[in-house]
């Protein structure tokens, strides 16, 4: 029998899989396979129509090119999933099934889809980039509003997402850069020598640095105006490196479920509730390679003069992503007095004892407050008083060592709301779907405030999926903030 040499170069290169392989099967000891729900057809099925980088220049030229795809592969959709899904009590909240609450076609428009929101004669343009397993109904409402001040407004839907989770399972971030370029040449092209402003909801954020960056090293005609990052996926996890090694795991027979991170059921009507292993390695791969960019850029500071400037928009506390992120890997690098953190404190006056938190912000948002070496601006969003629930806005300027003013916004804590989440600041309380109250419509699903009491495993919706905030209080103020940073950003 062969033997192999401890110096044999195969073995030497073999040793890193070796390693990455068995950090993640002890990962999966750790934490499980998840639950035990079997995959569905959509955790499954191999859509074929959908966008990938190789297309681009190749089969998908333009914009116009990419939505005729889309059209393709929403009809195979169609014909191979939710023709096939039945209908009936045990489907009534699957977003496949017809006769379902969370289908998508109960709405009177399919926000899954990529739209675009003309202007007569538009005073400039945004392109939205939603997050990761989520579409473009993230920043509709967002869009509606810009639309109706005069932008030109396209919410592109990236590859892989408003299908079925099985569309995460073999994207690539490159797939959905590609697509981010084409939307900014569509954009561009209409607009001519007008501003084009980009705003990216998580995984969108790192979508729209890496598209700035595109422009900036390879001299593009159109750089964007600005950036607005709301919930930016700046970094993750550094656990999150070993989902590709599960993710290649997935491929040998019995092993399917581990394709998946989470399997659940798919009720939420313009979100995949199952998160595929394949779309954690990409956010960690293309955050990893943004980061290594800003990293060079900054290294040439004529250069990074020319990156726009970025607004960020940030919960205190973020299941997902962190502030120290923001600040440290970001904000701090870009050039001097062009940048802005708008940070969202938890309810200080809400009836919740210190001891029942696993970790208060406070220390590092008063750190950011009295910091008056940092080269951005920060404004914190934050109760008047521990005995109000009424919340001011306390602004510090660059190279400030303490805040000049607090404005009162008018807006409050609703009752029994302590935070917000890395999910919930993009969308307003009248939300149809995730906000305060349902909307007028009986037919339609509603995931928003709830406030359901009662006996666990009663309702068919897990219970720390309706614990987590969904919606905005403040929604008022980010719109309007955005607002004026777009039209200061213009006219400059």
């Amino acid at each position: 029998m062969p033997t192999t040499s401890r110096d044999d170069p195969r073995l030497r290169q073999a040793i890193p899989t070796v390693a990455g392989l068995v950090l993640a099967v002890l990962l999966l000891g750790a934490q499980g396979c998840g639950d035990d729900r079997p995959l569905a057809p959509w955790h499954t099925l191999a859509l074929t129509e959908e966008f990938t980088a190789d297309m681009a220049g190749e089969q998908v030229h333009t914009l116009r090119d990419y939505l005729d795809l889309e059209e393709r592969l929403f009809r195979q959709l169609d014909e191979q999933v939710v023709q096939k899904t039945p209908i009936g009590p045990e489907y009534a909240l699957v977003r496949y099934s017809r006769g379902s609450a969370a289908s998508p076609s109960r709405w009177p428009r399919d926000w899954n889809r990529t739209f675009e929101l003309d202007a007569d004669a538009p005073i400039g343009g945004v392109l939205l980039l939603h997050g990761m397993s989520d579409s473009p109904y993230s920043l509709c409402a967002l869009g509606e509003t810009l639309n109706r001040a005069g932008y030109l407004v396209l919410g592109l839907r990236l590859p892989g997402h408003g299908t079925a989770p099985s569309g995460l399972t073999s994207v690539t971030w490159q797939d959905m850069a590609a697509a981010v370029r084409l939307a900014m040449t569509h954009l561009a092209d209409k607009l001519g020598d007008k501003p084009l402003h980009l705003i990216g909801y998580s995984t969108g954020g790192s979508l729209g640095l890496d598209v700035a960056l595109d422009a900036i090293e390879d001299g593009a005609r159109v750089v964007p105006a600005s950036l607005v990052l709301v919930s930016p996926a700046i970094r993750v996890h550094p656990a999150s490196a070993l989902a590709r090694f599960k993710d290649a795991l997935s491929v040998l027979p019995g092993l399917g479920d581990l394709a998946y991170l989470a399997v659940m059921s798919e009720f939420d009507p313009f979100n995949y509730n199952s998160f595929a292993t394949n779309a954690g390695a990409q956010v960690h791969a293309l955050t990893r390679d943004v980061d290594r960019r800003i990293r060079t850029l900054v290294q040439e500071p004529a250069t990074a003069r020319g990156f726009p400037p970025v607004l960020a928009f940030k919960s205190t506390v973020d299941a997902t992503v962190t502030t120290e992120a923001i600040v440290d890997d970001l904000l701090k690098r870009l050039p001097a007095h062009r940048n802005e953190l708008v940070l969202f404190d938890i309810n200080r006056h809400a009836a919740i004892a210190s001891s029942l938190l696993v970790a208060d912000p406070a220390p590092l948002t008063d750190r950011l407050m009295a910091e008056a070496s940092l080269p951005f601006a920060v404004t914190f969003v934050t109760n008047e008083s521990s005995r109000s629930a009424n919340v001011v806005a306390r602004h510090k300027a660059p190279f400030s060592p303490q805040a000049s003013s607090a404005r009162p916004l008018g807006l409050a804590w609703p009752s029994g709301v302590v935070s917000l989440s890395h999910v919930a600041l993009a969308f307003p309380p009248d939300d149809p779907l995730y906000g305060s109250g349902p909307a007028d419509s009986d037919d339609r699903l509603f995931l928003g405030d709830m406030a359901l009491r009662g006996e666990r495993g009663l309702v068919r919706i897990p219970a720390d999926w309706l614990l987590r905030q969904r919606y905005n209080p403040f929604y008022p103020y980010l719109e309007a903030r955005i607002l004026q940073w777009l039209k200061a950003r213009s006219e400059s």
